[in-house]
């Protein structure tokens, strides 16, 4: 089952659709624009059921085989939401939105999931039912979550789900799979560090919390380099830095240090959450500053199945000539709570030499849109062949 020539057919089709998506970036759960397109389209391919407002904006598509002995149903779940990043492409497609682009390649991810259920729809050369997935705020908001709780899992009856990411750096097209433990958890920090403000000149009428806020962004990194056993995954990562005041000439009041914490064991999870309110009170202590720790677990760690993790590298083999075995990512991942849910897999397609996700340079590569269609449909036709 090499590449579909249907895609290669389709390519200048969907291409068109993801830069439109490209163009038009929304953000978390306000993917109305996005939703509305994506529910329009499912209806133009003849889907048998489409259900909007799933988890608030998501879209859900059933399309059903030419037979249904089997009873199984198959989701297949792609992202919509960008990022709130000002993009740097210089692109004629560019986002039209200030502040906002798809910085991660969500757009190609849902014009690829269209790409595919245009094809199933067209061709139903399965036995059982294709649930496409189309998630809202993948980037924080914890869309996947909120579809699950939505009951998205039981109405539709899925059995299994599927997910794909781009991955810029592997050559176009490509694929990389892992059984297993793959993304990381991902918490979030909020550290709000009160001290004595006063004039730069006179620091001893002062407690100076820009000095705490220092002390404490290097002790937080012995959380990793000396609590936590050096064989196990664990990044600290103090992201903001803001203080009470922009004058040169004023020692301010407080510090807001905001991070994150990624870990791949709930051990190491727990660990990390109690040391960093340890240093955190401690080092504001020592200097005599007050501090407040608002912790929040996110997205927890993203688990392939095993079984579903070696079909989905048969099928991914079969359509670019072999699947190699994926690193550990201590990215976050909010499919998780959907392979929580459910048994399945997610798996990493190559978006060639480009700037990386998250860079205001980054593009989806459109290349790569045949590669991933096909492993869509091909995970429906050989997980469900048609009798």
């Amino acid at each position: 089952m090499p590449v579909k020539s249907r895609f290669a057919e389709l390519l200048p089709e969907i291409t068109a659709w993801r830069r439109d998506l490209h163009k038009h970036p929304e953000l978390l759960f306000d993917t109305h624009r996005t939703s509305a397109i994506v529910a329009r389209k499912l209806k133009e391919f003849g889907c048998d059921e489409i259900a909007t407002g799933i988890g608030r904006t998501g879209v859900v598509g059933l399309i059903k085989g030419k037979s249904n002995t089997s009873g199984t149903v198959i989701g297949l779940r792609a992202d919509m939401d960008a990022l709130p990043i000002t993009e740097e492409t210089g692109l004629d497609y560019a986002s039209g939105t200030p502040g906002a682009m798809h910085a991660c390649g969500h757009d190609g991810h849902t014009a690829m999931l269209l790409g595919a259920a245009k094809y199933l729809a067209e061709t139903r050369n399965f036995d059982g039912t294709v649930a496409v997935i189309f998630q809202p705020a993948e980037e924080g908001g914890g869309g996947g979550k909120e579809m699950v709780d939505d009951g998205m899992v039981e109405r539709f009856g899925i059995d299994e789900v599927y997910g794909m990411h781009n991955w810029p750096g592997r050559p176009v097209g490509s694929f990389a799979i892992r059984p297993g433990v793959f993304f990381a958890a991902a918490d979030q920090f909020d550290i709000h560090i009160t001290g004595k403000g006063g004039h730069a000149a006179k620091p001893q009428n002062t407690v100076d919390p820009t000095v705490v806020a220092a002390h404490m962004v290097l002790a937080l990194q012995t959380i990793a380099s000396r609590n936590t056993d050096p064989v196990k995954q664990i990044v600290v990562s103090v992201t903001s830095f803001e203080t009470g005041s922009k004058a040169h000439n004023v020692i301010p009041e407080t510090v807001h240090l905001r991070g994150t914490v990624r870990t791949m064991e709930p051990a190491v999870q727990d660990l990390a959450e109690k040391r960093l309110n340890e240093i955190a009170e401690g080092t504001a202590a020592t200097f005599g500053a007050t501090v407040r720790v608002l912790y929040h677990r996110g997205y927890p760690v993203m688990v392939n199945s095993a079984e579903q993790t070696e079909f989905a590298r048969q099928v991914a083999s079969a359509v670019s000539g072999s699947c190699d075995d994926a690193p550990l990512v201590m990215g976050g991942e909010d499919f998780a709570f959907m392979l929580n849910a459910r048994s399945g897999a997610y798996i990493l397609v190559g978006n060639g030499d480009t700037a990386h996700v998250h860079h205001p340079k980054y593009n989806f590569n459109d290349e790569a849109i045949p590669a991933g269609c096909s492993w869509w449909a091909g995970i429906v036709e050989h997980r469900m062949p048609a009798t």
